[in-house]
């Protein structure tokens, strides 16, 4: 009668092997040593090489300072950007210019307006370029994605790098989990019937 047990003792088997074999992943956080054997989690153990490999591959793949420096640019010299300073401009003559010199606003016409709206903004459009460019040039010197990654991820507690895994890979591990308890319960399974042929 105990042979019918088999499935379900497989399927248990499968799930706690795949459940410790997830959490010593993480665990222990130090090394221990059993029977002479030194043993670590994979994450707290390996956490440098894992800081360094994701800043390499962020600061590569992902995010690099020529991609920051570009976007940057873009919005900077865009026309919606432009279309805002001569807004501001606009408004700037038509209502401030004539109240800080008053003098000015006997003189100040509409074409007068349009003019100095038009000088200043070709003299901020080139000025903006140009600020943009040295910031760029400023950042890409200055700015070391991978450096910043990798020592974000280096300075980790354990718990944190815990924490941000399971957040990410939670229902990824549970899957694993699910997928040993169905292998064991196959397997058990499988015993059952060739037992079950013997006797």
């Amino acid at each position: 009668m105990l042979i019918y047990t088999l499935p379900l003792i497989g399927a248990l088997i499968g799930w706690l092997t795949n459940y410790v074999a997830i959490k010593m992943l993480f665990h222990p956080r130090e090394e221990v040593r059993m029977f002479f054997i030194p043993i670590q989690g994979v994450f707290p153990k390996r956490q440098k090489e894992f800081a360094r490999r994701l800043g390499q591959v962020v600061s590569e793949e992902l995010l690099s300072v020529e991609d920051l420096t570009a976007h940057l640019k873009e919005k900077a010299t865009s026309e919606a950007t432009l279309n805002h300073i001569a807004l501001r401009l606009e408004e700037g003559i038509a209502s401030r210019l004539p109240r800080a010199f008053p003098m000015l606003a006997m003189v100040m016409s509409t074409d007068m307006a349009g003019r100095i709206k038009d000088f200043l903004l070709a003299q901020i459009g080139s000025l903006n370029e140009e600020l943009i460019d040295r910031l760029s040039g400023e950042l890409e010197d200055e700015l070391d994605v991978h450096r910043m990654v990798e020592e974000k991820v280096a300075a980790f507690s354990s718990d944190k790098l815990e924490e941000i895994l399971l957040a990410i890979m939670r229902r990824e591990f549970r899957f694993v989990e699910m997928v040993g308890a169905a292998l064991g319960f196959f397997i058990g399974a499988a015993q059952l019937v060739l037992l079950s042929f013997s006797l």
